[in-house]
């Protein structure tokens, strides 16, 4: 069954097409998901929650581009929406003028990517959605700014702020590892 058919079929509230298209993008989503969670538990949570969207929204996909890319975007905006009401104040910061230190490339091959995820994961929320938004997705600090109700220039800061922490965390663990 090709993807447009299984869409046109979860439409008309085929179930197991439903099961199908989760099944075949599932897996991508997870790991989109887990980039903006800090356990499995709560990336299975918008995990489930994004597929709730997807197949409630599903009559507005307009095949102009791949379904992945569509879902994908129905995650991240979801992991936004999430994060939003997580904090319940909004946080203000300004450019800071972060030194940025080198990292020496081989501390950066002794880490596993699991390590790095985990690193990722362990920033405070505002970096980590900054950083994956710019860094992953590549989205821009003006469209971050938009997504998150930031400014550019606290995108600009959280994203530099997150890197400098993931420096040290990778400077530190290379320091274990000599």
């Amino acid at each position: 069954m090709e993807v447009l058919e299984m869409v046109e079929a979860c439409l008309r509230g085929d179930r197991i097409s439903q099961k199908k298209l989760f099944d075949l993008f599932a897996g991508r989503m997870l790991a989109v998901c887990m980039r903006y969670s800090k356990h499995r538990m709560e990336a299975e949570d918008l995990l489930q929650d994004g597929f709730i969207r997807v197949f409630m929204n599903l009559d507005q996909f307009k095949n102009d581009g791949p379904l992945e890319q569509w879902i994908r975007r129905i995650m991240i905006n979801n992991a936004i929406k999430k994060y939003h009401k997580k904090s319940n104040q909004n946080e203000s910061y300004t450019i800071d003028t972060v030194v940025e230190e080198g990292v020496q490339p081989d501390a950066i091959d002794q880490i596993s990517e699991q390590e790095m995820m985990d690193m990722i994961a362990e920033l405070p929320d505002g970096y980590r959605m900054v950083f994956n938004l710019f860094a992953i997705e590549g989205y821009s600090h003006k469209e971050i700014s938009e997504m998150m109700h930031i400014e550019e220039s606290t995108s600009r800061s959280q994203l530099a702020k997150a890197r400098k922490v993931l420096q040290d965390k990778i400077i530190k663990n290379s320091n274990f590892l000599v």
